[in-house]
């Protein structure tokens, strides 16, 4: 077997692993089935991944990844926030809801995995945690290059924005209608723009010396 470097072979056991995932679902994995969908010996993956819990960890990880590079795939942050919100979670919804029901699945799968093993404050906590700050980061950061404020807080924002998404994401995985989705998806942004209400910011008047 050629040489792989453990970074290279990491990603691809992680690769492996979402599609077993996405196939069979958390509790039907095994590290054997991820060996066999990689092409490597099992005694491989365990030097890289010992435990289930730990490559489940690795694969969060990733997840968390492709999320925060489909939000901000092609934004124009200095645009402002409405254009970056609206543009980041569509380019999202096309890119990992539509194209992949599987993985969606797995998601949620993971975070019950999670919720069963661990309990609350476990993998699940920052799961969502990061899910909802991926949304805060680059609204904020929109706000900061557009010159802009909204009336309610970053991170507000993200976590309406995440119980919104997951609600219409389990919805659309339950009854996959892409277009009753995508008019659903643009309501739901409508919303949340309207109660944001981003604006410029008021440039300070120059005071005036006596």
């Amino acid at each position: 077997m050629a040489y792989v470097r453990a970074a290279e072979r990491g990603e691809q056991i992680i690769a492996a692993a979402m599609r077993v995932l996405s196939s069979v679902g958390v509790p039907a994995m095994t590290l054997r089935g991820v060996a066999t969908e990689a092409g490597i010996p099992l005694g491989t993956l365990h030097y890289v991944f010992p435990t289930k819990d730990q490559l489940l960890r690795a694969v969060t990880a990733k997840v968390i990844q492709d999320i925060s590079d489909a939000l901000r795939a092609d934004l124009e942050l200095d645009r402002g926030v409405e254009h970056a919100f609206r543009q980041g979670v569509t380019n999202f919804w096309s890119r990992l809801v539509e194209s992949g029901l599987g993985l969606q699945i797995m998601q949620y799968e993971l975070t019950t995995y999670s919720l069963r093993t661990e309990g609350p404050g476990g993998l699940a906590r920052s799961q969502y945690e990061r899910y909802g700050s991926l949304v805060t980061e680059f609204c904020e950061q929109a706000a900061q290059a557009a010159g802009e404020r909204c009336a309610i807080g970053f991170d507000v924002l993200g976590r309406l924005t995440l119980a919104l998404v997951d609600g219409l994401i389990l919805q659309y995985v339950a009854n996959p209608d892409d277009d009753r989705a995508r008019r659903d998806l643009k309501h739901a942004l409508d919303m949340i723009v309207l109660l944001a209400d981003p604006q410029p910011v008021a440039a300070r008047q120059p005071v005036r010396s006596a």
